[in-house]
């Protein structure tokens, strides 16, 4: 398993995560009357994307390199179901959810029979099968994707053609999800995931299986890639190779590390970082990727507790500088 410096989280950072929370929330609510829905959209997707990612980087200290495998699988799913079949979209999406669940169980059952870099590589060599798959199955239309997917009606009800509609119906899902996860984290299930993180010997010698704890988390978090892949495929009509590229799996772990793996709001700044750069840089063409990889690469040597990591350093030395017990 690799070895991630991860240190005690103090008290202060869990109340100040949870009331900026808090402000995200309010600013989601009121955001599409300001900013274009689909960019808004794009962002909790992706946010959810490396939410889902952090729980097995973060708090189970796996490094995979192909989760975009997730969420590229239900994004296909949910796009040629809503497409071929007579379903709501909230159909297609637990649909999608479940196939990616499902292929976290056999993927996580391959590769976390092995740890550090040989995990890493039987996830990126598993993503690219997948990958190959979707690039020759004639239904899947290799470069050109799947386009035109239909939203649907919201249990056959709410007409999600209209993108400000879209993006309310995004953010609800989005929040079930999300508070779904916090969830796991907080639970006694998530105290035993962190101590395998932690000390997986000392795990087992008090009776806990440390696999099983860890194929459980792949299986979660891949469920939770895929229903973030299957917004993605539903909001923008569209399934494509993208979705399930290896440079999307390098994405996500650009979003965990820039905003601070194993605490709730990081890949919540990570993410919005990394979708804003890529939109108000995309004049820029492929030196996006230049971009990115300055950031990455910055974030690495000066911030090894990314962004959250920061805000801790400087509210620590502001409420030293005040006296106050932090």
């Amino acid at each position: 398993m690799t070895t991630i410096d991860i240190k005690q989280q103090p008290v202060a950072r869990l109340e100040w995560e949870k009331v900026a929370l808090v402000i995200l929330l309010a600013l989601a609510l009121i955001a599409p009357s300001f900013v274009y829905p689909l960019f808004l959209v794009r962002i909790l997707t992706f946010v959810l994307f490396a939410s889902a990612y952090n729980l097995i980087f973060g708090y189970a200290g796996l490094l995979g390199f192909g989760h975009a495998a997730f969420f590229g699988l239900a994004s296909y799913a949910v796009a040629q179901s809503a497409k071929t079949l007579p379903i709501t979209p909230e159909i297609a999406i637990l649909f999608g959810v479940f196939v990616s669940a499902a292929m976290g169980v056999v993927f996580g059952w391959l590769a976390i029979r092995r740890q550090g870099l040989y995990f890493a590589m039987i996830t990126l060599a598993l993503a690219q099968i997948v990958y190959f798959f979707f690039a020759q199955v004639e239904w899947a239309h290799g470069e050109d994707g799947i386009q035109s997917v239909p939203r649907g009606h919201f249990l056959g009800l709410i007409d999600l053609s209209d993108n400000m509609v879209m993006y309310y119906f995004v953010l609800g899902v989005f929040l079930i999800g999300f508070l779904f996860l916090l969830r796991v984290i907080a639970s006694p299930y998530g105290e035993v995931l962190k101590a395998v993180r932690d000390n997986e010997a000392r795990a087992i010698s008090l009776g806990y299986d440390a696999n099983a704890i860890k194929l459980i988390a792949f299986t979660i978090s891949a469920g939770l890639a895929g229903l973030a892949g299957g917004l993605n495929a539903l909001s923008f009509q569209l399934a494509s190779l993208s979705d399930v590229h290896y440079l999307l799996s390098a994405e996500v772990i650009l979003m965990v590390l820039i905003g601070g793996a194993a605490t709730t709001i990081g890949p919540v700044l990570g993410a919005v970082v990394v979708v804003a750069m890529q939109n108000y840089f995309a004049p820029f063409g492929a030196w996006v990727l230049v971009f990115q990889g300055v950031i990455f690469v910055v974030c690495v040597l000066t911030m090894r507790n990314g962004i959250v990591g920061v805000i801790d350093m400087l509210a620590k030395a502001w409420v030293d500088k005040s006296g106050k017990a932090y």
